[in-house]
């Protein structure tokens, strides 16, 4: 990922807003899922790539056995600095990356794995021959990504409340980008004209559970892309929107704690030799 953009939305203290409010209300359970899938299969070395704050990280250095190799990536530093922070259960290699232009050998990985992170890409099929590069043979890439927002509870209800609060410029980005590409069909054929094999689509559906309708609303609009879409409209308002997003919560679900609908699609494609 190579965007100036994307560096500025995981800067300052979003990092640790986004571990501390979002990982484990959203990203958690979709990390145990990924990790799950590769416990089954006899692995070497394994690949994260646009690893954040080390959620998928931390789930795979749980449940593989010790003798395989876990290399967590990232676009941003400051993501890495906050994983790295928190730790793991063995030793991982914490690297930073662009999974647009890896720096790492071909055929030198036996699975790739990145959790929500493939909507970012500014070139999705140039980022899929990036993963089939350095994927050994008949190794697999795993990656999720979330259905339309729609299908997202809480996401969605903030984003409304968020683009309400600016109503002549409502900001798109959370439609357009983490949930804007979950076309099946768009994805497989990205996949295969990089080269790979799709093995299986699953939609995989999860609740998210939350303390409270507050610490939700901190996690979406201060500890994601939402932050920065608030912030460039107009800085002076990011706790009023905040304030507002937690209220619609709380009208919606209750005091807490609470629990609305998630869907992500999960991808398994496979590098033939």
């Amino acid at each position: 990922m190579s965007s100036s953009n994307t560096d500025k939305v995981f800067a300052g203290s979003v990092p640790k807003i986004y571990d501390e409010y979002l990982v484990p209300l959203i990203f958690e359970p979709y990390a145990v899922d990924l990790s799950q899938r590769l416990v089954v299969r006899p692995l070497g070395r394994v690949l994260e790539i646009a690893a954040g704050t080390g959620v998928v990280t931390r789930a795979l250095a749980y449940a593989l056995p010790a003798n395989v190799s876990i290399v967590a990536t990232d676009l941003n530093q400051a993501m890495l600095d906050q994983a790295a922070a928190i730790g793991t259960k063995r030793a991982v290699e914490w690297r930073q990356a662009d999974a647009m232009q890896l720096p790492f050998e071909d055929n030198a990985y036996d699975a790739i794995v990145c959790q929500f992170g493939v909507m970012f890409f500014p070139d999705k099929i140039a980022g899929y021959r990036e993963a089939y590069r350095v994927l050994k043979p008949e190794g697999r890439f795993v990656f999720n990504v979330w259905d339309r927002i729609e299908r997202n509870e809480f996401c969605c209800l903030v984003n409304d409340v968020v683009s309400s609060a600016f109503p002549n410029d409502p900001p798109q980005l959370m439609v357009r980008t983490p949930y804007g590409y979950n076309d099946p069909r768009l994805i497989v054929s990205e996949l295969e004209a990089a080269g790979f094999t799709v093995e299986a689509v699953e939609a995989v559906e999860l609740q998210s559970e939350a303390p409270s309708a507050q610490e939700l609303a901190i996690g979406f609009c201060q500890g994601s892309p939402l932050r920065s879409e608030i912030e460039a409209r107009d800085p002076a308002r990011l706790i009023e929107v905040t304030e507002a997003a937690a209220d619609a919560l709380l009208d919606r679900f209750g005091p807490g704690p609470i629990s609305g609908a998630m869907r992500a699609y999960v991808i398994t494609a496979i590098k033939h030799a």
